[in-house]
């Protein structure tokens, strides 16, 4: 909603724009004038954009921030505080890029603003001690790995039913409380890798695809990725899976941290060079998106930028590739009564790589099971990758409006392809006092190969 006064006055009044050499962006890649200059400032983007939903300012929407990105690129304003908080505060769900009418490409400004922000603007230190925290440990399996034996022993002991129950960790420190609500039961499997590097097809080989593991995904939610192998493997392909594989590089990506998801994806390219791979799978959302944005990742990198094309051309979302190569084997019902399913699209899974139909039609296919939609459906749940551990207030309004809406369906079971999304959902089920079952997509087709029937 446009008023008569611009909506860089409350920053320009204590930000003169008549001062020189003002902080701001470099000339690594800063947000494109071309791209900027697509907005048309029509204001579509407000209601699809969460945080703007949430926090209500024109300067957390996408026209808002676009504003100031042009701003700063005119050394109008300066890249500090009261700017900075409002780039942190988009969630990179994409929304508005589905929704707009003059086809902006946000997703491109957003990805060239965070860099810029992460190089040229100095954070407190509590600030960088934290985001450090996060981006030393999680894109690494291994490291992150050492951190769950302290919280193997935290839960086992009961010491997190004491602190969620006193909520003094919230009183200290809110991120930090944050970040402890959002973990999951850790289990042994969460300790080793236990799939091989091949596994054969099941009857006649159809394809030879590789297959990442991700890092949440591997710690927190292993069964998903073998649920992923038995149904890729009884639908006639061969799995690869490199033992030398690492982060995809999305955490530090979404947040700037642009040398480090570099290095990340140089690893993953060379970790599947020499694999003679058809197609490469995945099967968390926010991996994928960010797995097919290599070649721009590395488009300065005279090594890799042709290594990085190819890779992105091979990478496919599971539930892409299946709904493509099609499902060769027999299913069976999942239960003894028709069960009732709601389907949770994730952000970067539905704007990132505008995968919407296909999930829903290999879930239709299980029998006796009808899919219901949620309200607000294509609305960011509150995860973005660590969003929920940066910015907690306005992901836990997100998660709450989340849950309810898929409560309202009245489904018996929530399906969501993306452990993040998965990790803040059952964070605001048990915080509403529900308890209703979330699985991933490949765990329900996995079930109905076997025969498996679902406790219901």
């Amino acid at each position: 909603m446009q008023t008569s006064e611009t909506p860089l006055n409350h920053l320009s009044n204590s930000t003169p724009a008549t001062l020189k050499n003002l902080s701001g962006f470099d000339d690594r890649h800063p947000p494109d004038p071309k791209l900027i200059d697509t907005c048309v400032h029509c204001g579509f983007c407000l209601s699809t954009c969460p945080s703007y939903r949430v926090i209500g300012k024109e300067m957390d929407s996408p026209r808002g921030r676009i504003y100031l990105m042009d701003a700063i690129n005119e050394g109008e304003i300066a890249l500090n505080t009261a700017t900075v908080q409002h780039f942190d505060s988009c969630l990179g769900c994409l929304a508005c890029v589905t929704t707009c009418p003059s086809g902006v490409q946000y997703d491109k400004l957003i990805a060239a603003t965070r860099p810029q922000i992460e190089r040229n603007y100095p954070r407190s230190l509590p600030e960088k001690l934290y985001r450090r925290l996060i981006f030393s440990v999680f894109p690494y399996p291994n490291r992150l790995r050492l951190l769950l034996v302290p919280l193997l022993v935290y839960q086992a002991l009961g010491l997190q039913k004491l602190v969620r129950a006193t909520g003094l960790l919230k009183r200290f420190s809110p991120r930090l409380a944050a970040m402890e609500s959002i973990l999951p039961k850790i289990s042994l499997k969460s300790f080793w890798d236990s799939l091989p590097t091949v596994i054969p097809a099941q009857g006649e080989q159809r394809y030879r695809v590789g297959m990442i593991l991700g890092c949440v995904q591997r710690l927190f939610f292993s069964p998903v990725n073998e649920a992923t192998v038995r149904v890729l493997t009884a639908n006639g392909c061969e799995v690869v899976i490199p033992k030398t594989q690492g982060c995809c590089a999305a955490l530090p990506h979404h947040q700037g941290q642009e040398e480090q998801a570099k290095a990340l994806a140089r690893q993953m390219i060379d970790s599947f060079e020499n694999s003679g791979v058809d197609v490469i799978i995945i099967n968390a959302a926010g991996c994928g998106h960010t797995l097919k944005e290599y070649e721009q990742l590395l488009q300065d990198d005279p090594d890799y930028r042709e290594k990085a094309k190819k890779f992105a051309a091979k990478v496919k979302d599971v539930q892409e590739f299946l709904a493509t190569a099609g499902l060769t084997t027999p299913l069976s019902p999942l239960a003894d009564k028709p069960l009732t399913l709601v389907y949770q699209d994730a952000c970067h899974l539905l704007h990132g790589q505008k995968i919407s139909v296909q999930p829903r039609q290999l879930l239709r296919q299980l029998p006796g099971v009808q899919l219901r939609e949620p309200i607000d459906a294509a609305l960011c749940c509150g995860s973005a990758g660590v969003y929920n551990m940066l910015q907690p207030e306005v992901a836990d309004e997100l998660g709450q409006q989340k849950v309810q809406n898929l409560l309202n369906t009245g489904a018996d079971l929530i399906s969501s392809a993306n452990p993040g999304c998965t990790l803040q959902i059952t964070q605001h089920l048990r915080l509403q006092g529900k308890k209703i079952s979330i699985m991933h997509p490949m765990e329900l087709l996995d079930y109905a190969i076997r025969g498996v029937k679902l406790k219901t």
